[in-house]
């Protein structure tokens, strides 16, 4: 039987963004959930449990490769090519202002972020969208509340997540652009740190593959 390329892909990325990359499929394989092969989600892969697994470094010239093969029998995992690996689904809508909104909405009902600003179109509504598709997967975390080195060094965006807390002593975050824009929030705040970060964190792994109603 001759080979069938179900998918691929080819692009320049930086050491972050890889990193970015394999700790998203390694959170899917230790969930033992379908592991999405592409940014947005679309291609996936359910693996069997004891796969092959091959590591090969490789230097042809001036060129040094480093490839990482997982095989396994057809009939013993599953690739979906029109798969929807996300969790949530973005509402585009108009508020009782006039001004185009979107939000994020998780399965389970939860609005896990929104756009944090009313836009005077649906175009710019739909901007400010796919800036945050765009940009929120590699986004470093900040921990506002202390000094120091970014809290998550995920890199390979032009944004940013701020973590702080509110007036009300509630955990919150924020999604700030290079430009000093503000172009997504939690929406609402949390008792703790950690739940905050659980917010962003959903927010990370289901902003790519999600679709616009």
């Amino acid at each position: 039987m001759s080979d069938e390329t179900l998918h691929e892909s080819a692009e320049r990325r930086s050491r972050r963004g890889l990193a970015t990359y394999f700790r998203r499929l390694a959170d899917r394989l230790s969930r033992g959930e379908p592991v999405p092969a592409d940014e947005e989600q679309t291609v996936t892969v359910e693996l069997p449990a004891d796969p092959d697994f091959e590591v090969e470094v490789e230097q042809d010239g001036e060129t040094v490769s480093l490839d990482i093969e997982v095989e396994w029998p057809a009939a013993e995992g599953t690739v979906d090519t029109d798969a929807d690996a996300s969790k949530a689904t973005f509402d585009l809508y108009e508020d009782n202002a006039g001004k185009w909104r979107w939000r994020l909405v998780h399965d389970n009902g939860n609005i896990i972020a929104d756009s944090s600003q009313g836009y005077a179109s649906k175009q710019k509504a739909e901007q400010g969208l796919e800036s945050v598709r765009k940009n929120a997967p590699g986004a470093h975390v900040v921990d506002t509340s202390r000094a120091g080195e970014p809290d998550e060094d995920e890199g390979a965006s032009k944004a940013t997540f701020e973590l702080f807390v509110d007036r009300a002593g509630k955990w919150r975050w924020r999604l700030r652009h290079d430009n000093g824009e503000i172009i997504a929030d939690g929406g609402q705040g949390y008792a703790s740190k950690q739940k905050a970060k659980q917010g962003l964190r959903s927010v990370k792994t289901n902003v790519r593959g999600a679709s616009v109603r």
